[in-house]
């Protein structure tokens, strides 16, 4: 009866606004009530959000009692999100009269809010894993939600595949162990490629529940803004902000654009260099990221949705299920390096059941519009990237259980059993569920000497935090996001911009001048770990760097970009990019080959920076990076020889002062996957790898604290406090399963171990050209550049770059 009345409220109410009821939406309002558990797959701005929320806004509303628990949870992966969702929600709510109190409980809540939500549970409350995990260790949480009937994960392609993810993983379990009424449990995802995976991953290995797929294809249009001269030999970085005039047309023909760019550096020069030459435009556009204060983006944010913006420039702060209406237009500056992500972005345009979302692409070197071609042949066909599920994220664990220990306490074999209901720790062991227990009680065998490290206590069985600075500390460190620390960013005057890493600001001397968040300011001092800044009188200055500025290829995209260059090899140009590409292509040919799928590309050239080898795996940076010291290691076993290394995206290169014998090492199976493993801890420091990974690990895990709300600790003494226990456990605790976990982490996260192997044996079944060039070609050139970023003289790069194109052309 009530599948029956939600789905009679949900297409009256759709027909009053004069949406279109889709038939995957009939199907969920259905399904929602006959199924625990499952999956919902629908393209971006088709009406997913309800889809799920009015079938549990009808359910909580029918199931009602007097007791005000919590009945429904909105899980977000951004912050950002949670006031977009909370006017939806709401908005149905008044419409149907049900009279459901919504709240929002995230990072940026206050004090009083988050007492009033303790205090008076809401309805339905909208959260991020970080603050559900905090809501753990509430005292009497069992019965805070104990009549939840609903958690729905939104955005779940986005947490998959992550520590975030393991979070939402463990959260599900004692919630489902928790509730009296049977939890359901349903995700959200509009771009995912292995969703019988990510369903499992969500709902157990053991658990049970289906997929609901909606049949609506969204209708992109994707242009590239496509240079008047397409050179001959491009590099990377060069050409974006040079397009700034072709980018400026395209915003003033629409009434509001999103320019996204990959890292927030780039969003600090595109503002920069527009308010430099578009003054006009100074009140009309914004800046938003993730650095940036608050109360800063939540301003830009209203004052999209009230349409008082022309332009916001953006990073992936503003990627996910944010419904701004008036935007018409979105630009995407670069190759976002993955298909998901820029269906994702393309979707913030047209953001509506039915209508069409339009972007441009702008390449910041020529390659990327063979980029820009895959991208839409990936999104034509639906190709998008599959999330990996993590497994046995132990420092993950050992969080979470001292979580619950600062709550109520826990009975170690019931919740072992709650443990191994999820994806991420079905195959944990008895033994590793032993050590975590010691850890957690004692600080494990090498640590167990030292008080800090003995946070929980066990009484009649139970495992319970009782010192109230261990609860405070652990309260303060919970979370899965580690970072470079961040330092808030204050005038002199009063009043926060927001926030840049420790290691940009430690090179910073007084006076100097940077532009942040718009303004340009003057470095005056550091004051109780604050930067304090003026208003600097200067139009430009030095713009901040954040860690995490790379992102890689994905295999999906890289797949694509070596079928594209197939078809050129072919003769085949099926797209306004590839016309456009042809001269380049065609002296590619010329001076060396394109290679088919079935060939691998080796280049051969001497300048007078010395000789050079070029390698064409077409697999993404991290990948190369790993080939080529695999690389270089075998050839100097066999002759003493010192190398340089570059990598981009498409290959890698080899500089020597000594003439390569790449020849002869190919005569001696150069890809052979034998003995792979010792000569990759032989060409890469493995274990310094493992040390900065360690660091990271040890933050989640609690080994390190990170200071109190206002006195972080410094960056430095947190990487000597993590070192010095990484060291100590290397020395004496090999078995300790966070130093394992830091070694696997190495491989499969940061190595790409699987990814590796799988292009190791596509190599090994193509056939291997080596051409001798008697110049770099269009696409060594690239390569043949990022090496000289790092050994470039007083000359400036451009002007030198410049001089190189003019004497090969």
């Amino acid at each position: 009866m009530i599948a029956k009345k939600a789905i009679e409220i949900g297409v009256n109410w759709f027909h009053s606004k004069n949406w279109k009821v889709y038939k995957f939406q009939k199907e969920m309002w259905q399904s929602f009530f006959n199924l625990p558990n499952g999956l919902l797959n629908a393209p971006t701005g088709s009406g997913k959000t309800f889809a799920l929320w009015i079938p549990a806004a009808v359910n909580a509303y029918h199931h009602k009692s007097e007791r005000k628990k919590i009945k429904v949870i909105w899980l977000t992966p951004l912050k950002a999100l949670a006031n977009d969702i909370k006017l939806a929600l709401e908005e149905f709510n008044d419409d149907n009269d049900l009279k459901l109190k919504v709240a929002i409980r995230t990072g940026d809540t206050s004090t009083t809010e988050r007492k009033k939500i303790t205090d008076s549970a809401p309805d339905a409350l909208i959260i991020t894993p970080e603050s559900l995990h905090l809501m753990l260790t509430q005292k009497n949480a069992p019965n805070y939600f104990s009549d939840l009937q609903c958690v729905i994960v939104d955005e779940w392609h986005e947490l998959l595949g992550s520590k975030r993810g393991v979070q939402v993983e463990l959260a599900l379990s004692k919630l489902r162990a928790w509730s009296d009424v049977g939890l359901k449990t349903w995700g959200i995802s509009a771009t995912v490629g292995n969703m019988d995976e990510a369903l499992s991953a969500l709902i157990g290995p053991h658990g049970q529940g289906e997929i609901i797929r909606s049949n609506i294809k969204k209708k992109i249009l994707i242009k590239s803004v496509i240079p008047k001269k397409v050179e001959n030999y491009p590099w990377a970085g060069h050409l974006g902000i040079r397009l700034m005039k072709e980018v400026m047309d395209i915003v003033k023909q629409n009434n509001t654009t999103l320019l996204f760019t990959n890292t927030r550096s780039q969003t600090e020069l595109w503002y920069q260099g527009i308010v430099d030459k578009y003054p006009e435009m100074i009140g009309l556009m914004a800046m938003h990221h993730g650095s940036i204060d608050n109360d800063i983006r939540r301003w830009v944010e209203d004052a999209l949705n009230m349409g008082k913006l022309k332009l916001v420039i953006c990073t992936s702060s503003l990627d996910l299920g944010v419904d701004f209406r008036p935007v018409d237009m979105v630009i995407q500056v670069g190759s976002p390096k993955g298909v998901s992500r820029f269906f994702q972005r393309a979707g913030r345009s047209g953001h509506g059941p039915g209508e069409t979302s339009r972007m441009h692409f702008v390449p910041t070197h020529a390659l990327e519009l063979m980029e820009a071609a895959a991208l839409r042949a990936a999104i034509d066909d639906d190709l998008f990237e599959p999330r990996k599920p993590l497994t046995k994220c132990i420092d993950v664990l050992v969080q979470y259980l001292v979580t619950l220990a600062v709550g109520d306490g826990f009975y170690p074999d019931q919740v072992f059993e709650e443990i191994r209901s999820t994806n991420c720790f079905k195959a944990l062991s008895p033994e590793e569920w032993q050590w975590c227990l010691t850890f957690i009680t004692t600080g494990g065998e090498s640590l167990s000497q030292y008080d800090e490290f003995s946070k929980v206590e066990i009484l009649n069985g139970v495992y319970k935090v009782n010192r109230q600075k261990v609860a405070m500390r652990h309260r303060l460190g919970m979370g899965t996001i580690v970072g470079d620390p961040a330092l808030k960013v204050r005038f002199l005057t009063g009043g926060y911009i927001g926030t840049v890493e420790e290691s940009f600001v430690s090179r910073l001397n007084a006076g100097d001048v940077f532009w942040f968040a718009g303004q340009t300011l003057e470095f005056v001092r550091i004051k109780d770990l604050t930067v304090i800044v003026k208003k600097g009188r200067k139009k430009k200055g030095i713009v901040p760097r954040w860690g995490g500025g790379r992102i890689p290829l994905s295999s999906q995209l890289s797949q694509l970009l070596r079928q594209k260059f197939e078809s050129a090899a072919k003769g085949i140009y099926d797209s306004i990019e590839m016309k456009r590409l042809k001269p380049l292509l065609d002296l590619q040919a010329k001076l060396s080959i394109i290679p088919d799928s079935q060939t691998l590309l080796i280049e051969k050239t001497q300048t007078k920076e010395g000789y050079h080898v070029f390698v064409f795996p077409f697999e993404g940076r991290a990948v190369h990076e790993v080939l080529a010291g695999v690389v270089a290691f075998r050839i100097a076993q066999s002759v003493p020889i010192t190398f340089s290394i570059s990598m981009n995206d498409y290959g890698f290169e080899l500089l020597s002062d000594q003439e390569i014998p790449i020849e002869d090492a190919l005569e001696q199976d150069l890809f052979t996957t034998k003995d792979i493993f010792f000569d990759i801890s032989s060409s890469i420091n493995r274990s310094e790898m493992a040390r900065r990974r360690f660091r990271d690990i040890a933050s989640i895990a609690g080994l390190v604290f990170q200071g109190y709300p206002g006195q972080p600790i410094r960056g430095k003494h947190l990487q000597m406090n993590s070192g010095i226990i990484y060291r100590a456990l290397a020395d004496y605790d090999q078995d300790n399963l966070l130093l394992k976990q830091a070694e696997e982490e190495v491989l499969s996260l940061q190595l790409e171990q699987e990814r590796f192997l799988e292009s190791m044996e596509r190599i090994n079944k193509q056939e291997i050209k080596m051409v001798k060039t008697t110049q770099p070609t269009p696409f060594s050139f690239p390569i043949l550049v990022d090496g000289m970023r790092e050994r470039i003289s007083s000359e400036t790069l451009s002007d030198r770059i410049a001089r190189m194109q003019l004497n090969m052309e």
